[in-house]
């Protein structure tokens, strides 16, 4: 049964795990605005810039996380959104989502923002509720 929690506990080390299965690479490494710096701190990161964030376990297993950066007023942002691999396509990463926009909202949020790849539209609009709209990005 997956469990999930606001503000859970994690420890970088799995979350860097979790990070590499979901979207390739090493996990994340690199301090903030540093690439390739090291090991993420995604618990400090987190803490420091963080609204909250989700977790799902599947006992003591993380099976899922997503970080809800905010702007400390009415934005919040959908960040890394990651489900393990053999846990997918069992509605963890909506059942994520659905709590972290229920504390989004409860922390006094009016808007909560996700980009995200083409192929994940079904995913955000069709399971998740999102509203589609226009956005702008720009690599740094």
């Amino acid at each position: 049964m997956i469990a999930y929690e606001w503000r859970g506990p994690f420890d970088s080390c799995e979350v860097s795990a979790l990070h590499a299965e979901a979207f390739g690479g090493q996990g994340g490494s690199g301090a903030v605005g540093h690439r390739g710096a090291g090991p993420r701190d995604w618990r400090a990161q987190a803490e420091r810039h963080s609204l909250g964030w989700a977790c799902a376990r599947d006992g003591g297993d993380l099976a899922g996380f997503v970080n809800v950066a905010w702007d400390g007023g009415a934005h919040a942002f959908l960040l890394d959104t990651m489900v393990a691999a053999r846990m997918r396509r069992r509605g963890i990463g909506a059942g994520l989502v659905a709590l972290a926009t229920q504390e989004a909202r409860r922390a006094g949020c009016q808007w909560l923002h996700v980009d995200f790849e083409e192929h994940l539209r079904p995913f955000y609009v069709g399971d998740c509720g999102f509203t589609p709209s226009s956005a702008g990005l720009l690599p740094l």
